[in-house]
């Protein structure tokens, strides 16, 4: 027990470590969540899926409004700028008036949400039949409370533990979040059906916070119950998260109207839409949300001492990490899209015209999840800047994009379900490149070659692995394995996976791309696990910050 709770009061001082151990849960969180998705195709209908996902728009537009905006844009920077200048008393005082800012906000904007949840529903998905609505607006009523208000507390404990570089407790917060979804859908949709699913969300939330107030004792927290405005942090904190709370009222307009047109095309198909959109989440949240989380402390320590040379060896580190894993990835979805979502869809309840459209709708999405991963890493690059301002705006512009093309694609062109999958890449691609140029000026200018030569050849040995990945699929497909069942369908995915990811490992090695000598030196780190584990604790966790952030 000693050596378990030394590994979970472990620093990891460098973006190095702090993303290793941010992917590891992250992709033990998302195998889960495809885990959940599974059992919920298996289990029932996509109609019937349809309705619950739509449940989930509303409480998740407060919960992005009231946390999301102020988290990673102004509470996080604030908090490392107190233990940086060693006033930790003033930022555990400013997180508790924040959290309880929060909290208080939330009930306010609760209320109407009982009161006209029904009218609500009919407004976000108007393609639903009226027993559809009545069933979303009771999920949606249960879900504001029981899972909202968990969340808003446990993202903002994730926070105080990442400002002081403690990334595992946090990270496995998500895990068994999925953990309690998972276990409502294998426990009580028996006697509950889909309502069942919607209690496991309310036990994973509570789950997601329990699970971190430990290690936020022995950080020395102590939540208070104080309401005041004038501490000087969370003025701050106001004044930071405004921008970005604007930006993304805008950006949940964009999401609300992804839900409206799906929901036009029938309920099954915003099921379609909801799983190709998890699939293509995973390299993202694997990746470039991780990478970015882990390089934010950092990115703020090294502003808050303007060391601006620092700063951009930071931001450039953190791209070409990002980019080395996901442009492969982005490759292999798009050839392989009907085994994946067979893999993980093929259920008996998803039937093969719901398997095609979820696997166009995920190579849609494919195409720029490099962006959506970037802008992670390059956003986080403005707020560590007190710049919350100018990402909000482009994310604006680009989200206009998106509602624009997605009503044109919808509405105009009659097109499938799977074009909302390509305003979205369109917007992003966007947003990542006029992020990069304003960044690049603001810091006045990135190596030319440091920053653009290593993602070239990513991009050249991915499309190589691509070819290598569509050459043994459809060979072997049917001629070596019986893809028609599981067993051979694993097989074959496997087996061209393996040859592709092999091809863009040692086609990297052979162009000098530097993220695999630091891959190679990851999967030794993986290999001392247990070293670490018998390790004694070196640290005691009694405040500040550690000076080593790079």
């Amino acid at each position: 027990m000693v050596r378990i709770w030394a590994l979970f009061t472990r620093r990891q001082t460098s973006i190095g470590s702090a993303s290793a151990v941010l992917a590891l849960m992250v992709f033990a969180s998302r195998i889960l969540g495809l885990l959940r998705d599974r059992l919920l195709s298996a289990r029932f209908a996509p109609d019937d899926l349809g309705v619950y996902f739509a449940a989930f728009r509303l409480p998740n537009l407060l919960f992005e409004l009231l946390v999301m905006g102020a988290l990673t844009s102004a509470f996080i920077p604030v908090f490392t700028k107190y233990l940086s200048d060693g006033k930790e008393a003033d930022a555990k005082r400013m997180a508790s008036i924040v959290i309880n800012i929060g909290v208080l906000l939330f009930a306010v904007l609760a209320i109407p949400v009982f009161v006209w949840a029904p009218a609500v529903s009919r407004f976000l998905a108007p393609g639903f039949s009226e027993s559809q609505i009545m069933q979303m607006a009771a999920y949606t009523r249960f879900i504001t409370v029981f899972q909202v208000v968990p969340l808003l507390v446990g993202n903002f404990f994730t926070g105080i533990l990442q400002s002081y570089n403690l990334f595992l407790v946090p990270a496995i917060a998500p895990v068994v979040y999925n953990i309690g979804i998972i276990l409502g859908i294998l426990f009580l949709t028996p006697s509950f059906g889909l309502f069942g699913t919607v209690i496991g969300v309310g036990v994973g939330a509570v789950l997601f916070v329990f699970i971190q107030i430990p290690l936020l004792v022995r950080v020395g927290y102590r939540h208070a119950m104080s309401f005041t405005f004038n501490q000087p942090g969370v003025k701050q904190v106001g004044r930071l998260m405004v921008p970005r709370t604007l930006g993304l009222a805008a950006s949940q307009i964009d999401t609300t109207v992804d839900l409206i047109l799906a929901s036009l095309l029938g309920a099954r198909m915003v099921t379609i839409f909801n799983f190709a959109q998890h699939l293509q989440q995973l390299p993202i949240g694997l990746f470039g949300a991780t990478v970015a989380q882990a390089a934010l402390p950092s990115l703020s320590f090294s502003s808050a001492r303007e060391d601006r040379e620092q700063f951009k060896k930071t931001i450039v580190a953190a791209l070409h990490q990002v980019l080395f894993f996901v442009l492969p990835l982005s490759v292999f979805f798009i050839v392989l899209r009907i085994p994946i979502v067979r893999l993980v869809f093929g259920a008996s309840r998803f039937d093969w015209q719901a398997t095609v459209l979820t696997g166009m709708t995920l190579s849609a999405f494919s195409v720029s999840i490099f962006a959506q991963a970037i802008i992670y890493v390059l956003a986080r690059g403005f707020y560590a800047l007190y710049d919350t301002k100018t990402p909000v705006v482009i994310g604006v512009v680009a989200i206009i994009i998106n509602t624009v093309l997605s009503i044109i694609f919808i509405q105009v062109l009659h097109m499938p379900i799977w074009s909302l999958g390509l305003s979205t890449s369109c917007a992003s691609i966007v947003n990542a490149l006029f992020l990069i140029v304003l960044l690049d000026r603001r810091v006045s200018r990135f190596s030319r070659s440091e920053l653009f030569m290593p993602p070239f050849k990513m991009v050249l040995a991915s499309l190589v692995a691509g070819i290598m990945v569509f050459v043994p699929l459809k060979l072997f497909d049917q001629l070596v394995f019986d893809t028609t069942r599981t067993f051979g369908l694993i097989l074959l995915t496997g087996t061209a996976g393996t040859i592709g990811l092999s091809s863009y490992f040692f086609l990297s090695w052979v162009l000098g791309v530097g993220e695999v000598h630091s891959f190679l030196r990851l999967i030794g780190k993986v290999r001392r696990a247990r070293a670490i584990l018998l390790e004694p604790a070196r640290e005691v966790i009694n405040g500040g910050i550690e000076d080593k952030m790079s």
